[in-house]
């Protein structure tokens, strides 16, 4: 189930708010400028789907918002618990940092946690299957897939080349909560 927490970033383990409601979490966000969808495919997709037919399943939001906000590349990425850069890829996207670009990412599968650092609050998001979020450039964030990661994501670009994280150098995010294990069901 999608859940979005909002923090006090001096108190960042204590929920202000905790909501799991998709409508009232997509309003909450959509305050704060962040796209927070649900999409469904039109047709079923394998576990083993390619990346040309994730993309079909999904054609008509992904040419909707390509066409809405001027994206013009999509791709598919996948990683499961067994990758073994997983450990390294976690580690990659957990430092606060910011893009030149949205950063939008739509689970086809799995899960993970985007925490948006608005001024002095905290917005923590679980992204689960069929969630699409559009984080807004220049917004500081960080993202955790978990130790052991499970997801395939449809991410959309306005630069061909992808983004470039450019990191903040704030701690903030080794003293917020991580995602866990089992973190999903049980939240």
């Amino acid at each position: 189930m999608s859940r979005l927490r909002v923090f006090e970033d001096a108190r960042p383990q204590q929920p202000l708010l905790t909501l799991h409601e998709h409508a009232a979490i997509a309003r909450e966000l959509a305050q704060a400028g962040v796209r927070f969808e649900r999409w469904q495919a039109v047709q079923p997709l394998r576990s083993d789907a390619t990346q040309d037919e994730v993309i079909a399943a999904y054609r008509a939001d992904i040419d909707r918002l390509m066409a809405a906000e001027g994206y013009r590349a999509v791709d598919v990425v996948s990683l499961y618990p067994e990758h073994p850069d997983r450990e390294a890829l976690r580690k990659k996207f957990l430092d606060e940092h910011t893009h030149a670009e949205d950063e939008v990412r739509f689970f086809v599968a799995g899960s993970g946690l985007f925490s948006l650092h608005l001024g002095t609050r905290i917005l923590e998001v679980l992204c689960e299957q069929g969630d699409l979020i559009g984080v807004p450039d220049g917004t500081r964030h960080w993202f955790d897939m978990g130790p052991a990661p499970h997801f395939v994501a449809i991410r959309l670009f306005g630069n061909p080349d992808g983004w470039v994280a450019r990191f903040t150098g704030d701690d903030i995010a080794a003293r917020c909560p991580r995602y866990e294990a089992g973190q999903a069901a049980t939240a």
